[in-house]
């Protein structure tokens, strides 16, 4: 389905499973958008240029409870991280539509 519905967005890379027969492969998102909405999450924290572990981090989310994106800066990009807090990968609804009616579960999908 990522192939199909997202083909410029995504790497697909067969791998083997050891004692499966079936086909897998990992997943890497291509693109990364700086388009969190601070102001919309319940909390935010960045990592400062005083922290001597992180200060290569600077501006950058420490962390981010409440996500929400502004949608205006995605584009038509339809799998994607966003910059800063590389954690969730964001996919649009067509496509977690498509992996719920072709019964493919065990992801967490919540709106942002």
């Amino acid at each position: 389905m990522f192939r199909e519905l997202a083909p410029d967005d995504v790497q697909l890379f067969p791998v083997d499973v050891d004692g499966e027969s079936n086909a897998y492969f990992l997943l890497n998102a291509t693109r990364t958008i700086r388009c969190i909405d601070a102001a919309a999450c319940r909390e935010v924290q960045f990592f400062t240029a005083d922290e001597e572990l992180h200060a290569h981090r600077a501006g950058e989310y420490r962390s981010v409870i409440g996500l929400r994106i502004d949608k205006s800066k995605v584009g038509d990009t339809r799998v994607f991280r966003t910059w800063g807090w590389h954690l969730p990968i964001i996919v649009d609804e067509e496509i977690k539509d498509a992996f719920e009616a072709n019964g493919i579960f065990g992801g967490k999908f919540e709106e942002v």
